[in-house]
């Protein structure tokens, strides 16, 4: 047998098949785990009443009064309800119930495992919108020669400068991520920064690291982010300031640890490129994202590609804006995305043919990444089907109960690795989980507080590799195995949770 069939046949899983067998796994977990409910509190904003809903989804109406939430036992302001900031149904605290596993049989169970993908499809329609409509202008701008000639006068003033490529990325969307929750549409950059990461001397893994370091430890280390530290903390009864100063310093500390630890691996392969983790894929890197370099070094920058990358990049600006101001999803995004298309339509030259072509072939390159994107969003649909969400954190809540405190807070972070892994929403986990975690810190003397920054730091953590997460998605722009990730990332993810176990001894004992 020739190496070149060992090496086939030795090659990771995909992306796919990754996540197809991570749905296998959990939807054989349904058949062992007992199917059970937390009763909810909903506020009906038009009645300006709270929903309860029982386990058996018996529906009762009550005011929606402070006296109500004090009733449920549910420490947050009734403030927090009306003004939209608790969306999500809330868990009533010690409401738990087992209830009877929907049967299924083989031939429901082989449904439910087909149905889920494609409802996982349907649910993240618009995420994959934005990201072929993304795939698609970048083939436009492509197309007119401007990301060629831009990248050429960007490598040419790094020269001896290419770790602050690394610096600025990084820190810049690790504040994107503290800031506003900057996770999915750092997809946009991959196609940009990485031939920047090439012609600096780096792999596509460096390029890879910068940008999803940023957004995954970011967003662990959230400050001021809505969709995580403030939620999580109305829900748990306090201000969002408290235990800020902890927050700000794992922020600092993280994002320095992974700058370094990203730089230390990338001027290694710089200075010797068959070091590179990805080197078995160098050459067909480099001729997929930079093509003809000969051709490259002569190019040309003329006023009208000027012009296009402008467009362009005042795209990335308004979408920025959006999501982080005005609260925009990714409808909205992809709105601005297509404004950009009609824009480049008449100042590219392009020509129609050629117009549409690049467009359709831009947006075919990140057709893979969309379906990613959906067929992840299946794991967590079959959870919620077979109602077995609730009865693990239920099982965790129950165990940690009585622990010493400092055993307690890093066990509860250990919940939030495991709890995260299953739920990726960062919201709907706060929601779901502080009314029955956050009273348990009364029980052991600590500030709820650090149930929060427990509750950021673990389901930050777990998406470092979750392969229900960001990480696949990411890893796939770029045709980079999922194992190669792992090995790079594994040594940093020790020196992580070391960090964060000291921070949260330090919160109890201080």
């Amino acid at each position: 047998m020739d190496q070149t069939a060992k090496k086939k046949r030795r090659s990771f899983p995909s992306a796919y098949t990754v996540i197809i067998i991570v749905l296998i796994l959990v939807q054989a977990l349904t058949f062992f785990i007992p199917s059970g409910k937390y009763s909810t509190l909903t506020y009906d904003s038009g009645k300006d009443q709270f929903a309860i809903t029982d386990a058996h989804d018996k529906t009762t109406m009550k005011p929606a009064t402070q006296q109500t939430l004090d009733d449920y036992k549910i420490r947050i302001d009734v403030s927090k309800f009306r003004d939209g900031t608790i969306y999500r149904p809330a868990a009533i605290p010690n409401s738990y119930e087992q209830i009877v596993k929907p049967k299924r049989g083989i031939t429901g169970t082989i449904t439910q495992f087909l149905r889920s993908q494609v409802e996982g499809i349907t649910e993240s329609v618009d995420i994959m919108i934005f990201i072929l409509i993304l795939g698609g202008v970048i083939g436009i701008v492509n197309a007119t020669g401007a990301m060629d000639a831009g990248m050429m006068r960007l490598s040419e003033k790094l020269k001896g400068k290419q770790k602050w490529l690394i610096v600025i990325v990084t820190t810049l969307i690790a504040i994107g991520g503290t800031t506003f929750g900057l996770a999915e549409e750092t997809i946009a950059f991959y196609p940009i920064l990485i031939p920047i990461f090439l012609l600096a001397g780096y792999d596509t893994l460096t390029a890879v690291a910068s940008i999803y370091l940023g957004t995954a430890i970011g967003t662990m280390s959230s400050t001021i982010n809505p969709f995580s530290t403030v939620i999580a903390s109305n829900a748990a009864g306090i201000n969002f300031t408290e235990g800020m100063p902890l927050r700000i310093l794992m922020w600092v500390a993280a994002v320095g640890i992974s700058i370094i630890y990203t730089i230390r691996y990338a001027e290694k392969v710089r200075l010797n490129p068959e070091t590179s983790l990805v080197a078995d894929q160098a050459e067909s890197d480099r001729k997929h994202f930079l093509g003809d370099q000969t051709k490259l070094a002569n190019v040309d920058f003329t006023g009208r590609q000027k012009f296009s990358l402008i467009v362009f990049a005042l795209g990335f600006v308004v979408m920025i804006y959006g999501v982080q101001q005005l609260g925009w999803y990714f409808t909205e995004i992809a709105v601005v995305f297509l404004a950009v298309t009609y824009i480049l339509a008449f100042v590219s030259g392009l020509g129609e043919k050629k117009f549409i072509d690049s467009f359709v072939t831009g947006a075919a390159d990140l057709l893979g990444v969309a379906l990613i994107v959906g067929l992840a969003r299946s794991v967590g649909i079959v959870m919620e089907n077979s109602f077995i969400s609730d009865t693990i954190m239920n099982f965790f809540s129950n165990a940690i109960s009585g622990m010493n405190n400092v055993i307690f807070i890093w066990f509860m972070f250990l919940v939030y690795i495991v709890l995260g892994f299953f739920i990726q929403s960062s919201s709907g986990l706060a929601v779901l989980s502080m009314p029955i975690m956050a009273p348990l810190a009364d029980v052991v003397g600590i500030d709820r507080a650090l149930i929060v920054n427990a509750y950021n730091w673990g389901q930050g953590l777990i998406g470092l590799v979750a392969p229900t997460g960001l990480i696949l998605v990411s890893l796939s722009v770029v045709n980079i195995g999922f194992d190669k990730w792992i090995k790079f990332v594994s040594k940093l993810l020790g020196i992580i949770i070391v960090l964060i176990l000291v921070l949260l001894a330090v919160g109890v004992l201080i």
